[in-house]
């Protein structure tokens, strides 16, 4: 379950702020629009009972439920989803949108257009893929929309929303068999090898897309796809580790938290203490507490 957004975080849910709704809100309505990534759209919201009319998006809209019911009509059938549940609605699919419980529903919602999905399948589908299910498990998917949706008062990086459309696009590949089998992924090894040797290099700034590109001389998802293939994670990850590395011997040094974050190359300490917490098990602060305990008396 996510943290309750705080008053400068949400947009309330009026006829005004919500241009895909079109009835009168409940007072515990709310909306959250992160920051702008390009290529994606994130929202996370809780309604109490009608959220929206009927509705198109020339998007596919991939989220996940957080708690209650999420409930709504679409392709002809009601379909209701649990916290844990994916949500994919394609492109031009009329769909509405309401609680199905009294409690309410939490949710988080991505908005990619096809274009970007096409892109990152390359010749991989010969079609866009469609779900045939609105609502199912997936872990896969799940872990992307978690990738997306982590801090959702920030940007994406580069490489962060290439691993997520990657991520988001190879999901939905095996949801729709029709629109082509996935093939073994040929791997340029010098290639990989230049992207890891100029992520560990430059760990401690933004590295761009197109850094990469012009590095390896492979498309950006081509380049997800190989790395991963060949290193077990995504350029994105493995420059996060690069970059917890640094924290951690530069708090082993004796440099302040704050002062590791900036070395490291995090965009500031909530930042540290969130990717350092998931790679080592513990907090930045935990961590230089055993490794720089006070002086014995």
């Amino acid at each position: 379950m996510t943290d309750t957004p705080s008053e400068q975080q949400i947009v309330r849910a009026t006829p005004h702020s919500l241009e895909r709704s079109c009835a009168l809100p409940s007072a515990g309505d709310w909306l959250r629009v992160a920051p702008n990534t390009q290529g994606l759209e994130r929202i996370e919201a809780h309604f109490d009972g009608h959220a929206y009319a009927p509705h198109r998006h020339d998007t596919y809209a991939i989220g996940y439920t957080l708690n209650g019911v999420q409930s709504f009509r679409y392709r002809g059938a009601r379909a209701d989803s649990l916290a844990g549940n994916v949500i994919v609605i394609h492109p031009d699919e009329l769909h509405d949108g309401e609680a199905g419980h009294e409690a309410g529903f939490s949710y988080r919602m991505l908005y990619i257009a096809p274009a970007r999905i096409r892109e990152a399948l390359g010749g991989e589908a010969r079609a866009l893929p469609f779900a045939r299910d609105p609502v199912f498990t997936d872990g896969a998917l799940l872990q992307a929309l978690h990738i997306a949706c982590a801090d959702m008062q920030r940007p994406l990086e580069p490489l962060q929303l290439d691993q997520v459309i990657t991520l988001l696009a190879q999901g939905l590949l095996s949801k729709d068999h029709s629109a082509g089998r996935l093939r073994p992924t040929r791997i340029d090894h010098r290639a990989i090898e230049r992207a890891r040797a100029y992520l560990h290099t430059n760990a401690d700034q933004v590295v761009r897309s197109e850094e990469l590109e012009n590095v390896t001389q492979l498309n950006r998802y081509s380049l997800s796809r190989q790395f991963r293939a060949a290193l077990g994670t995504s350029p994105y990850r493995y420059l996060t580790l690069r970059r917890v590395d640094r924290a951690r011997k530069a708090i082993s040094e004796g440099m302040s938290l704050a002062e590791a974050a900036v070395y490291a190359g995090f965009s500031d300490q909530p930042h540290m203490t969130r990717q350092f917490t998931a790679a080592v098990g513990m907090s930045p602060g935990r961590w230089q507490q055993v490794v720089c305990p006070p002086p014995r008396p």
